[in-house]
């Protein structure tokens, strides 16, 4: 059924097809890394900003 309605918009008929598989199938990859990734490692990472660094807490701001 997609792949009829795919070919009948607009003529495009085989790319069309190609270009719907070839975004499922990053969709689906993208999916199965994200869901692989370390748990710490995202945690470490998500508390970077919030870190303070012994060298930049001894620098003066040249903001204030």
């Amino acid at each position: 059924m997609i792949k009829d309605v795919i070919e009948h918009v607009g003529g495009i008929g085989l790319y069309g097809m190609v270009s719907l598989l070839l975004f499922f199938a990053v969709f689906v990859g993208v999916l199965v890394w994200a869901f692989r990734l370390d748990r710490a490692r995202l945690d470490s990472a998500a508390r970077l900003p919030l870190e303070t660094d012994s060298v930049n807490s001894r620098k003066e701001d040249p903001h204030e």
